[in-house]
């Protein structure tokens, strides 16, 4: 049986002021965000809500130590409805808190703590990326495990999706470019997935469509000629999204879950240095079936024949963001054994959805060709 869904509500607005009238924003909500986010669009609408800033609790990508200390800083405070406002770090965090349990963290993420939906709870994305405003999934490095790890739970799908084009405006080009590559790595992973169905399949290669034609004219026009875009890269997150909240993520992303824990590379552009280690490995193994339809798909788009479709689509990629090999991350040649270990034993999850199979020396040997 195949199933597809999409569980919240999606609603289109202009801006935070309609995004506080319409829901009536008020001090029972608990708003979790960035300071410069509540700052400049928020603050004069909100009516008192209480708020949660993450950076307070630590930088770089959301780990179990900055969710077990907001956890301990709000406890006692009453609050009916979560809020999150913010890239992928936010939203995956800001699920957590419409649970009735959170901390310690690692007890959800590892199965200790049932997890019990207590709270209604809003997704605002301000990134156009991680899609998470649809999914059912937060990710978290978890220190105690030294990697990252995903809990994928029906407790903490939103109630609404709220998507407002004009809050990517504020996204310096770099972070653009990180997000927007980790939608579109979405939408191949989920297209290629065993669990994926007709529908998800609409989903993804409409996103893949509309990411393509955006970055071929910011290759064209420069950085500047993402701002005419901003509406079509956000609603392409939300169709990423869908497809592999349905059909999952794979190899990509389970590789790139160690480089981020141990060498803090942004999620986005982790994957993007997985990416075409993990497809020549495909290629390798299995050249016909989806992977042949989806070169299809990829070489009609960016103009070129199906056997030049992966050299097109590296350098139409590099226009947006620099590919970079593993030691320029500072990763040493002595851990792509321990990288290896690390995603079979943690990364099940998303191994499951592989286009095809991997085996422990496959994975190492795309870390060895990455290198």
């Amino acid at each position: 049986m195949q199933e597809f869904s999409v569980i919240p509500k999606i609603v289109q607005m202009n801006d935070c002021e309609e995004l506080c009238v319409q829901f009536k924003i008020g001090c029972d909500d608990l708003i979790i965000t960035s300071r410069h986010i509540f700052d400049d669009h928020i603050r004069l609408f909100c009516n008192g809500a209480q708020t949660v800033f993450l950076r307070d609790f630590g930088k770089g990508e959301p780990t179990d130590v900055m969710v077990d200390a907001i956890a301990d800083s709000i406890k006692g405070r009453n609050f009916n409805r979560v809020i999150a406002i913010g890239g992928g770090s936010i939203l995956d965090v800001g699920k957590l808190f419409c649970l009735k349990t959170v901390a310690p963290v690692c007890g959800l993420f590892c199965g200790n703590i049932i997890p019990q939906r207590d709270k209604e709870l809003i997704m605002v994305p301000t990134t156009c990326g991680t899609g998470s405003e649809v999914t059912n999934i937060s990710i978290l490095e978890l220190t105690e495990l030294n990697t990252k790890k995903g809990l994928a739970v029906s407790e903490i799908y939103a109630n609404y999706a709220v998507l407002i084009p004009n809050l990517l405006k504020d996204l310096p080009f770099e972070v653009f470019a990180t997000s927007s590559i980790d939608a579109f790595i979405h939408c191949i992973e989920a297209y290629l997935s065993p669990k994926a169905t007709s529908f998800t399949k609409l989903f993804s290669i409409k996103g893949i469509q509309t990411i393509i034609k955006g970055y071929i004219k910011i290759a064209q026009e420069g950085s500047i000629a993402r701002y005419s875009m901003l509406e079509d890269f956000l609603l392409a997150s939300t169709y990423a999204g869908i497809a592999f909240g349905n059909a999952g993520c794979a190899a990509v992303h389970a590789l790139s879950y160690p480089l981020g824990a141990i060498c803090h590379v942004p999620h986005g552009e982790s994957n993007y240095a997985m990416f075409a280690g993990v497809f020549d490995k495909y290629k390798q193994l299995k050249p016909t079936g989806e992977l042949d339809r989806l070169e299809y798909t990829l070489a009609k788009q960016l103009g070129c024949d199906k056997e030049n479709v992966y050299v097109e689509l590296a350098s139409l990629l590099t226009h947006i963001i620099p590919k970079k090999s593993l030691h320029e991350y500072g990763v040493h040649v002595e851990e792509l054994k321990e990288f290896a270990a690390s995603v079979m034993k943690n990364q099940q999850r998303l191994l499951s959805n592989n286009y095809t199979q991997f085996t422990e020396s496959d994975i190492l040997d795309i870390y060895s060709n990455l290198y």
